[in-house]
């Protein structure tokens, strides 16, 4: 996928979901993965022209493993002209040493959005943006549909109460192949996952439950989607009435 794709898909998003206002501070969750590195390049690439002026700043959070490197994560941000705070945690040590957690994925997330969305206050921005891309958001659909019993994913745009901020996902449009092809197109870094736990989880088997459907009945995952932008969720925003559905890609 070419940056100029990219920055279709991400603005389409960011007006059927008005995720920008004027004078938005917007922080990136940065990772250092595929789907972070890209959602920075897409707001870079729309901060450029959008009609809405925002500010951009990449906040990375370091769990505390050993040889956990984000320097190339820096290199790109000094290339892009966007300020790079890394947030330096225990997180690995408590899930590990601590609490010596058997199924840390849940804690580790929450822990991960608390300390990113704290830091993000602290540097005065309004809203956060996440790399959730479309296939993340079927995904976390078929996960609620089989373990909690109810049709839900994850709004385009959400405000937290205690923490009066915004979260935003711009790449909601986006599929991972094409997320995939972006990083490869562009030769970009991508800083390795260090976690003990990393490997088969519920949500990897969502991602390979829905990839076998969309094999057996191409198109199954697109429809999926549609249904959930047509499925009148709870807690999503109201689509700009003068959207339409994304094109098939």
């Amino acid at each position: 996928m070419k940056l100029q794709q990219l920055l279709s898909f991400t603005r389409k998003a960011i007006d059927d979901y008005q995720m920008i206002e004027e004078g938005d501070k917007i922080a990136v969750g940065v990772s250092g993965g595929k789907d972070s590195l890209t959602l920075l390049y897409a707001l870079h690439g729309l901060k450029r022209f959008y009609p809405k002026k925002f500010d951009l700043i990449a906040v990375s959070v370091d769990l505390g493993y050993e040889g956990f490197d984000l320097s190339p994560i820096t290199d790109i941000c000094k290339e892009l002209q966007v300020e790079h705070v890394i947030v330096k945690t225990d997180i690995g040590k408590i899930l590990f040493e601590d609490r010596m957690e058997s199924n840390p994925c849940s804690l580790c997330a929450k822990m991960r959005k608390g300390a990113l969305n704290e830091k993000v206050k602290s540097l005065g921005c309004n809203k956060v943006a996440y790399a959730h891309h479309m296939d993340d958001i079927v995904e976390t659909m078929i996960l609620s549909l089989i373990f909690e019993g109810r049709f839900y994913s994850f709004s385009p745009k959400t405000f937290l109460d205690r923490m009066e901020l915004t979260v935003i996902r711009p790449m909601m449009y986006v599929k991972e192949a094409d997320v995939i092809g972006f990083i490869h197109k562009y030769h970009l870094p991508i800083v390795k996952n260090p976690c003990k736990a990393d490997g088969y989880t519920k949500r990897q088997y969502a991602k390979e439950l829905v990839a076998d459907l969309n094999r057996t009945h191409p198109g199954a995952k697109d429809r999926m989607f549609r249904a959930i932008l047509n499925g009148n969720i709870s807690g999503w925003p109201e689509r700009n009435p003068s959207a339409k559905l994304p094109k098939k890609k």
